[in-house]
């Protein structure tokens, strides 16, 4: 995947837009973070999120971290192999390690996103 195409939060999640729906997932930085990731819990289908309201949760060997949903939507589909294998995340946060997919409710949120090389800035700092 060509990460400059995503879109970050400054909780360190990613988003793809795709038509109606996003797929969303934890960046690169964020997976170094935290180290190897041995659980994963994901909101369920039909569940409805406001920007910012918890989607699931990240457990690694070093800490627990929830996660914040960057736009505003319904769950439409989850990763379930995350949640029998979380380490795909580790090796393949921007593929097969996405996490959830939402039908999303204003686009206009995506704007308010960063770029990748903005991103990139960001994490540095």
């Amino acid at each position: 995947m060509d990460e400059t195409a995503l879109r970050f939060s400054e909780d360190h999640v990613w988003v793809l837009e795709m038509g109606q729906t996003v797929r969303i997932g934890l960046s690169d930085y964020a997976q170094e973070q935290l180290g190897e990731i041995i659980s994963a819990t994901l909101g369920e289908i039909g569940k409805f999120l406001e920007r910012g309201d918890t989607f699931g949760e990240m457990e690694s060997q070093k800490t627990v971290v929830e996660l914040a949903s960057p736009v505003t939507g319904t769950i439409r589909n989850v990763n379930e192999s995350i949640v029998e294998d979380p380490t795909v995340i580790n090796v393949d946060p921007y593929g097969k390690g996405w996490l959830v997919e939402l039908e999303i409710e204003e686009p206009e949120e995506l704007e308010r996103l960063m770029g990748f090389e903005e991103y990139e800035t960001f994490v540095e700092e």
